[in-house]
């Protein structure tokens, strides 16, 4: 039987925490059918009107409305939105939310979703996250729940939550690959053209987003030399010579603008650099140290293990693809 996935709408919700979701879903039903089986699952939209105008002014048409949802759910998903600030003042939408929520193998929130659920009283001495630019408020108005600004998604038993927008593809490909498998999950994200599919700890700023920050031209140029000699000698020195600045001077810029010590984001990358190595490539543990500018297999184990509490060949394990991608036509 198909799994039913009910995502339950209110005005200004996001659109992009809506149709995501149901992207990943629906390739999924792709994949399988691809290979000659039964669709996994069956998508509803849900809202207490027929029509509902997102926060972009999109205009997204209800399946039905959440009262006659009678049957269990699979899973209930919350998107988010600016406008989840008045809808988790809205007493008929947490009665739903409560409802369908005790009707559902489980629940996931997309970016501020998260404070509709705890709105709704279910994140309670939970576990959770949202966007970054909200975490501070969830906790400080939800004091029961613990809020971790760090991942792009979290799961406490059978709650889920993640942080901005596209996270909520990220946790819907995790969702799948608990259903149906890694290769699922990795088929539907090269389908999606997505860069790679996060694993829930990556953080929500990754070093490239920091890098971004930094508005000097020859602080860019550094970070594009950066990334592109990962292998090489990266000390302070070095890098003052390519901004064309002082030690000390560039050192003080780069932390100024990027947020980091140039070690620190040098090392962010370098943890990033090896993650996608090992996520899609078939290279031994020293040849990924070495490529990443580690040096040697046992700098990148204590690195992973400080940084991610698992081993790089544990983390292989976890998240490398295990073949070619099947066609989704």
């Amino acid at each position: 039987m198909s799994r039913r996935i009910a995502i339950l709408l209110y005005p200004g919700c996001q659109s992009l925490d809506v149709s995501g979701p149901c992207e990943v879903f629906a390739g999924a039903n792709r994949y399988l059918q691809a290979q000659g089986k039964a669709a996994a699952y069956a998508l509803s939209l849900l809202a207490g009107t027929r029509e509902v105008v997102t926060e972009s002014g999109l205009r997204l048409v209800a399946d039905a409305t959440p009262r006659s949802v009678k049957a269990r759910l699979d899973t209930l998903l919350v998107p988010g939105g600016f406008c989840s600030a008045e809808a988790k003042h809205d007493p008929r939408l947490l009665a739903d939310v409560r409802r369908l929520a005790a009707q559902s193998r489980r629940v996931a929130a997309v970016c501020t979703g998260s404070f509709v659920l705890a709105a709704a009283g279910l994140l309670n001495g939970r576990r959770a996250t949202t966007h970054w630019a909200f975490c501070e408020r969830l906790a400080r108005r939800y004091p029961k729940v613990e809020v971790d600004p760090e991942p792009i998604y979290v799961r406490d038993g059978r709650i889920f939550t993640s942080a901005g927008v596209t996270a909520g593809i990220d946790l819907s490909l995790a969702l799948v690959e608990a259903d149906l498998g890694r290769e699922a999950a990795l088929t539907v994200a090269r389908w999606l053209v997505l860069f790679l599919r996060r694993p829930g700890s990556q953080r929500q700023f990754s070093a490239h987003l920091r890098g971004q920050m930094a508005e000097r031209d020859g602080l860019r140029r550094v970070q594009g030399y950066i990334a592109d000699h990962l292998d090489e000698n990266l000390g302070v020195e070095a890098l003052a010579a390519v901004a064309a600045m002082s030690p000390r001077h560039f050192a003080r810029l780069f932390k100024a603008e990027v947020g980091l010590t140039p070690a620190r984001y040098i090392a962010q990358l370098r943890l990033e650099a090896a993650r996608r190595q090992l996520e899609e490539g078939r290279q031994s543990i020293e040849r990924v140290a070495a490529a990443c500018g580690f040096g040697t297999a046992d700098t990148l184990r204590r690195c992973f293990k400080r940084e991610l509490k698992t081993e790089p060949s544990e983390y292989r394990r976890r998240f490398q693809s295990s073949g070619p991608a099947h066609t989704l036509q």
